[in-house]
């Protein structure tokens, strides 16, 4: 995987940086959850790091800026911002183990499988639909537990549960993909 300067110093990767170091005011935030309107800047925040992930594909493609570098930089950010977020939120006792372990291995596991991947094929596996539901469904959730909805609720059960079955579902079909890819380079495919 080569990196060239244009497709380095893009403004679609600035934003992604941008967006992992928003993971800093988060975790600072939530130290102080509940006390005045931290949940709502919180909340705030969370909209707009979600903006700036759209915002910094729809440019990366528009400009034809998509980079190897942007396909590690994007989500790496991503589960960094959400992880600052998740672990507070689990240190603050407002997310269940169950649903911190499982999230949390998820995205370790895939960031270090795609190291591996990457290293074999020699070059970084986009993220897919399954996975982009799956990260907006955990956002979703995120969302609810930042506004405190009542936790036995229909709407935030529905949205815990299906974000659990997303996480497990979206890991297979990675490690699946994973595979593919490997066994294509293997046999000269990719």
């Amino acid at each position: 995987m080569k990196l060239t300067k244009d497709k380095i110093f893009t403004i679609s990767n600035f934003i992604s940086f941008f967006r992992l170091l928003m993971a800093v005011p988060f975790w600072i935030l939530m130290d102080n959850l509940n006390s005045g309107n931290t949940r709502i800047i919180v909340f705030a925040l969370c909209l707009f790091a979600a903006f700036t992930d759209i915002l910094d594909g729809w440019l990366a493609r528009k400009f034809n800026q998509v980079s190897e570098l942007g396909k590690i930089i994007d989500p790496l950010a991503d589960k960094v911002a959400m992880g600052a977020v998740v672990i507070q939120l689990f240190l603050a006792g407002e997310l269940s183990t169950f649903f911190f372990t499982v999230m949390i291995s998820r995205d370790v596991l895939i960031f270090l499988g795609g190291i591996i991947v990457t290293k074999i094929i020699g070059k970084v596996l986009p993220s897919n639909i399954l996975g982009k539901i799956t990260v907006l469904v955990i956002g979703l959730f995120v969302l609810l537990t930042l506004l405190n909805i009542h936790k036995s609720g229909f709407i935030y059960l529905s949205v815990y549960w299906l974000s659990i079955i997303l996480i497990f579902v979206s890991f297979f079909a990675y490690a699946w993909r994973a595979f593919e890819f490997i066994s294509r380079k293997r046999n000269g495919a990719v």
